[in-house]
């Protein structure tokens, strides 16, 4: 069952979301169980919904968080690249789980608390939105589902670097 528009499109363009389905397994993941839906700024909403899987993930231990991350990577240039081809839409802004993937990759071997969560998700939110170079040359340059996944995946990466430089120093 498709989903429906919430607003009423005034664009000659019909809304690609319509095409998609939550029931879809694809689908649902590649919109962020939902939160890519956000009307704005689903990029966001989609990091915020990747934080409990972050938290139930981590009960699991490092090497299975590790694992998890890798496989929500690898798996996510295609759940990404079967859902763009889908909506006929490079990187719609409803796809959303390059945001997921990166927060699992800003967490890793992190130990959790409410302050480390909320710098990884500001740096990773930073990375993402201000993409600074490789990110940005990677944005523009690969396609498909790998790019979809790769500037997520490099910020997420630097995320990580910057919260593990953050407690190091004792700044957090």
């Amino acid at each position: 069952m498709p989903l429906k528009e919430k607003a009423i499109n005034t664009s000659a363009e019909p809304n690609p979301v319509r095409l998609l389905s939550l029931k879809n397994p694809a689908h649902f993941l590649a919109l962020g169980f939902g939160s890519g839906l956000a009307p704005k700024a689903p990029g966001t909403f989609g990091s915020l919904a990747a934080i409990p899987l972050v938290l139930l993930v981590a009960l699991s231990g490092n090497l299975f968080y590790l694992l998890l991350t890798i496989l929500a990577c690898v798996a996510g240039v295609w759940i990404c690249g079967k859902t763009a081809d889908d909506m006929g839409v490079h990187d719609h802004s409803a796809i959303v789980w390059d945001e997921v993937a990166g927060m699992l990759l800003t967490f890793i071997l992190v130990p959790l608390t409410p302050v480390t969560l909320l710098a990884g998700f500001v740096l990773f939110r930073l990375f993402d939105i201000l993409k600074p170079w490789p990110i940005s040359y990677l944005d523009k340059h690969i396609h498909g589902g790998l790019g979809i996944m790769l500037d997520d995946i490099l910020a997420g990466i630097l995320a990580c670097v910057g919260l593990h430089a953050l407690m190091t120093f004792g700044v957090i």
